[in-house]
């Protein structure tokens, strides 16, 4: 099995009033689909909304805000947004912003899991203002913030993981699905299994469930990472 991962050299190039965007890895889940984004500096953006389906937007290059019929959010760090469901919402790039998007179909389980317990939305956090963590697979100089936890939005979960000459070296979880958007800085190796590859900043990369994974980086270099899950199967009330 080849290790699934976009490269920032397949970043979208098709720019329209300053705004790209490409989906990327195509198919790998069959309820997920994630898209690179680049939003020129002075440029905005209003994407599509849906009654249906959860969108998590992922900052991590750049500097800029999001309005919505709430109100207006500054990106100044990594950063997070889940719109309301069928609620317009528009970004802004102060300097170039560069983020993925990914949408996630909602099943009938889905919902009602949502409709149970869920983070009121709009709802958005940047990094400095995430709840810090820490877990035994994981160095012990390695720092993670916990950015979407469990139960607050359907199956959704995410998180953001930094640390140098070292990282996370963990045993598969059958539970959840995981993708990982490289963030500045990164430089390091993604074990899925028996395969390796390197990462760089500014990439996607997708992790199955079950199977052994690390993202650990050499001395001297850093690991800096989101990570995306889904849990897998059918929700529980």
């Amino acid at each position: 099995m080849a290790i699934s991962v976009a490269r920032r050299t397949d970043n979208p190039t098709n720019f329209v009033n300053g705004f790209a965007k490409k989906e990327w890895l195509e198919g790998v889940h069959p309820l997920v689909k994630s898209y690179k984004c680049i939003l020129k500096a002075g440029s905005s953006i209003e994407h599509e909304v849906y009654e249906d389906k959860i969108v998590v937007l992922m900052f991590g290059f750049g500097t800029g805000y999001i309005t919505d019929e709430k109100k207006a959010y500054n990106i100044d760090d990594i950063a997070f947004y889940i719109p309301d469901f069928g609620k317009k919402y528009s970004v802004y790039a102060v300097t170039d912003l560069e983020y993925m998007l990914v949408e996630v179909d909602m099943p009938e389980s889905d919902m009602k899991a949502f409709e149970d317990t869920h983070v009121i939305l709009p709802y958005f956090i940047r990094v400095k203002d995430a709840i810090e963590y820490t877990q035994t697979c994981k160095g012990p100089n390695t720092r993670s913030w916990s950015m979407i936890h469990s139960g607050q939005c359907a199956r959704v979960l995410a998180g953001i993981v930094k640390a140098e000459g070292e990282g996370t070296d963990e045993k598969g979880h059958a539970q959840v699905h995981q993708w990982n958007f490289t963030l500045p800085g990164s430089d390091f190796k993604l074990v899925v299994g028996d395969e390796s590859i390197h990462h760089g900043e500014g990439e996607w990369s997708f992790v199955p469930a079950g199977i052994d994974h690390s993202l650990t980086a050499e001395q001297g270099k850093v690991v800096h990472y989101v990570w995306f899950e889904i849990k897998t199967g059918e929700l529980k009330i």
